[in-house]
């Protein structure tokens, strides 16, 4: 199974709909923070047909409609700051920051550990913890980006767009 993780949209919707692209084939989303506004999770749900996970980041702006828009699009789960899941049998965590990622894998109880904020990608392994900065779909330093992450494999890359 594979699974698409982005992070700090920032409302760029343009951009979206090209990492929406490069996620397709994918089995779930993972959505890691500063969407910005409401339209966008619209978008995202939208445009992903599998279930989206989304953790907060410091740039969301109307929180209580954001999940309202969630809400109706039925494939969007809002965890909060940080999410654990288990997908395809790997377990997960999300959040928007890199000393939360970080000092989680550093942990190595996890497959997968997915942080954003810095618009930076970056994929490293902490023994066999896998973490990823997919970077951002925004496109504030010129490089948009999405990582892929393999179930099967428990290999991710990131992907330029």
């Amino acid at each position: 199974m594979r699974i698409g993780i982005m992070s700090d949209i920032h409302d760029n919707v343009w951009a979206l709909a090209d990492a929406l692209t490069r996620v397709q084939g994918c089995e779930a989303l993972l959505v890691l923070g500063d969407l910005c506004s409401p339209f966008t999770i619209t978008a995202i749900a939208e445009g992903f047909a599998g279930p989206v996970h989304v953790v907060w980041g410091n740039n969301d702006g109307d929180k209580l409609l954001i999940t309202r828009n969630a809400d109706r699009a039925g494939n969007v789960t809002l965890h909060g700051d940080i999410a654990e899941l288990e997908i395809a049998g790997r377990t997960i965590v999300m959040t928007h920051y890199y000393d939360v990622a970080r000092a989680v894998a550093q942990g190595q109880a996890h497959d997968l550990v997915c942080y954003g904020h810095s618009h930076r990608q970056r994929l490293d392994r902490v023994g066999d913890t896998v973490l990823v900065n997919p970077g951002e779909v925004m496109g504030r330093f010129g490089v948009r980006s999405v990582a892929l992450y393999d179930t099967d494999t428990g290999e991710a890359e990131i992907v330029e767009f």
